[in-house]
Formats: C-alpha cells, sequence, structure tokens
C-alpha cells in the first residue's frame, strides 16, 4: 500500500496537472450522465424480474427437493436472488442512481428502496454514501479503513486484537458480512468499544446512544432473520430442517461473494491511503485521490454483473450515482485519462487482487509489517 504524506501529495499532484485531469473527468461525467434515462430504468427492471424468479424457482426447489442436486439447485437459484439483491440492484438504487430519471417508481429510490439483505439502509446511506465515499481511505474521515478487529490500512493504530485479524477475516467476517456490515453502520461495533477508543458513527457511548444503536440494528435483524430463518422453513413443514440449511448456505454464499468483491476494491499493496488531515485541494486531486485508493479488478461479464459492478470500483468511486453499466460503458475512457495524465491506475485479474488484499491483510497484523515490506522494496529499488 501507497502511504502518502500531505507533504508528498501535494507536488505531485501538481506535477501531474490535475486541473487538467479534473476538467477531463467533469467533462466525462457530464456526458455519461446526459445518457442516463429510461434506458437504464427497463434495465433494472427487467434484472429485478430476473432475480425475483430466481428467488422463486430456489425457493421451490428447496421445499421439494429430494435430492442433494436438486437441493444445490435451490440454494444456486436463491443465492443468485439475493447477490442481485444485495449488489447490483440494492447498492445501485441506494446510491440514487435512478433518482433522476423522470416517473421513476419508488421501489427504485434511493430513500424509499427496501433492501433486501440485513443491513438499515438509512445507516448504510449516511455512513457508505456520505463518509467512505468523500474521502477513501483518509485517516479520521473514513470509517471504513478498520472495520471492528480488522485494520485495513496502516493509518489505524495497531491493536494487539488485529494480530489474529487475518484467521479472523476469514473465518468470522467473510462468512457473516452482512451482519458485520450492520454492526458497523448501526454504530454497534462503537458502543460496545470494539473498534476501541475510536468512534466512527455514534457521539459517544452514552447508553442513549447505545440504544439508538441498538434499536436501528435490530430494526433490519429482526425481520430479515424471522423471514429467512423461521418462516419459510415453517412453510416446510416436516423439511423445516432442509430448508433452513439451503437457506443459511444462500446467505453464506452471498457474504462471502460479497466481501470479496469490496475488499479487494479497496484493500492491498497497490491501494494508497491518506494520513489524517489530508483534504484535496482540488476537483482533479480528488479524482486522483479516489483513483488511487481502490482496485479494479477483471471478470467477464456475467461475474461483473454478480459483483454489482465493483470490479469496476475506481469508476464507482469516481462517478457513484451511477448505475453498473455505465462504470463498464466508461472504464476504458477513465483508463486512458489516468494514462494521460500520469494517475495510478491499478487493475488486475480477481484472484491475484484478492490474494494480495488478503496477504496485505496478515502484513497489518504486525504493528510494522507493512512499514518493513515498503523499506524492503525501497532498499531493492535502490
Amino acid at each position: 500500500m501507497t502511504v502518502y504524506t500531505d507533504d508528498e501529495v501535494r507536488p505531485e499532484a501538481g506535477a501531474r496537472d490535475l486541473r487538467a485531469f479534473g476538467e477531463a473527468m467533469d467533462a466525462l461525467k457530464r456526458e455519461v450522465e446526459a445518457e442516463v434515462g429510461e434506458e437504464d430504468l427497463r434495465r433494472v427492471r427487467r434484472l429485478d424480474l430476473f432475480s425475483h424468479g430466481c428467488g422463486a424457482m430456489g425457493r421451490l426447489l428447496l421445499h421439494v427437493s429430494l435430492d442433494p442436486l436438486t437441493f444445490g439447485a435451490g440454494v444456486f437459484a436463491l443465492w443468485i436472488h439475493k447477490q442481485l439483491q444485495a449488489t447490483e440492484i440494492g447498492h445501485t438504487v441506494l446510491h440514487g442512481a435512478y433518482d433522476r430519471i423522470p416517473g421513476v417508481p419508488d421501489r427504485y429510490r434511493s430513500k424509499q428502496f427496501h433492501w433486501k439483505i440485513p443491513i438499515d439502509e438509512d445507516a448504510w446511506r449516511r455512513g457508505h454514501n456520505g463518509r467512505h465515499h468523500g474521502a477513501t481511505n483518509v485517516a479520521g474521515r473514513d470509517p471504513d479503513i478498520h472495520f471492528g478487529t480488522v485494520r485495513l490500512t496502516p493509518e489505524t493504530p495497531h491493536r494487539f486484537i488485529h494480530r489474529i485479524q487475518l484467521p479472523f477475516t476469514l473465518l468470522v467476517l467473510f462468512p457473516n458480512f452482512g451482519w458485520m456490515m450492520n454492526m458497523h453502520f448501526t454504530g454497534m461495533l462503537d458502543a460496545f468499544g470494539i473498534n476501541g477508543e475510536r468512534l466512527d458513527f455514534l457521539p459517544d457511548r452514552s447508553a442513549a446512544s447505545r440504544r439508538l444503536a441498538l434499536r436501528q440494528a435490530l430494526r433490519k435483524y429482526v425481520p430479515y432473520y424471522l423471514t429467512e430463518y423461521l418462516l419459510f422453513p415453517a412453510l416446510a413443514g416436516p423439511m423445516f430442517a432442509k430448508v433452513l440449511l439451503g437457506n443459511w448456505l444462500s446467505e453464506k454464499l452471498r457474504d462471502v461473494y460479497s466481501a470479496a468483491t469490496i475488499f479487494c476494491g479497496h484493500v492491498g499493496e497497490h491501494v494508497a491511503s491518506y494520513p489524517e488531515g489530508t483534504r484535496a485541494r482540488s476537483r482533479g486531486e480528488w479524482y486522483a485521490m479516489q483513483i488511487e485508493a481502490t482496485n479494479n479488478y477483471e471478470v467477464g461479464p456475467l461475474v461483473s454483473m454478480l459483483c454489482g459492478g465493483l470490479d469496476r470500483q475506481i469508476e464507482h468511486h469516481l462517478f457513484p450515482r451511477l448505475s453498473p453499466q455505465r462504470l463498464r460503458q466508461i472504464a476504458p475512457r477513465v483508463r486512458e485519462l489516468c494514462e494521460a495524465h500520469g494517475v495510478r491506475y491499478h487493475s488486475d485479474t480477481w484472484p491475484r487482487v484478492l490474494r494480495d488484499a488478503l496477504r496485505f491483510i496478515g502484513k497489518l497484523a504486525a504493528r510494522d509489517g507493512v512499514r518493513r515490506a515498503t523499506r524492503q522494496v525501497i532498499a531493492e529499488a535502490a
């Protein structure tokens, strides 16, 4: 990971003529936003219909399956439904991608949308849209540079608990990603001191703040898990346990897959982090900071759809209100602009980016692991 100090970022930004870069990116944004319209709305409607068809088929197969093959097909179909609702549809809608289209129904408006995952919509919009996207990987401003007991950049102070963060990430965080995300954004991790001394979402750890966080978390946990783990299994009568297992497996698939997409976009050796107090001094510098604090990874169009377009994480951080197909459309032009203006644009295969992210999390488990690795690279280069 590149760790930029305030003195290092500014001169480099000036040398790269980021004013021209910012103007070019603004022009690209205006151009693509002018194309957003009824076509985008028709696409999300078709995808939503397909998703619910997969969900209905998956639940039916889980109820009637008498063999492992049919049961596995039910789990897979239900996972496709949940994955599309979490990312390509839900994540996109909550960013407001369709809000400006005339006549858009409430189900595709960011403030009316009901997300079919156990994460509170209001908490997520405040923490993700409002804070993470505005200051990606900036210490003291981006609440996502740590995730409870997982340290994701060198800017997060090291604690003893971080020594086990790689097995925790793989064995606990990834398989329970939806649950943990809700804990994070509602302030539950703050309330119980899991983030250490830092408070990301709560004003304090008073009893009133803890009750507020708990109410917000339970607002999604209770109806969601009662539906998945009690209502649908109960409808299967004597097949309760089988349906419960199928629902649980589909949840795990969605959580692990979603965690892998998100961590790959924000963590690794090629991702820049910034010390507390760092602020962009121009539009072009803000664009450059967003690009260098994120990763892309290369996958096919169907896999990209299941990633919600987050394989184009760089473009998503530049233009978070664009739908995934628009991000895929402009990615080659963004890369060309970066190359023309000297802004580092990193992309690789998904397995390599994931391996790099996990390896970096392992390095951050040691207090000085990343600094030692950085000094070694510098020494070898010299």
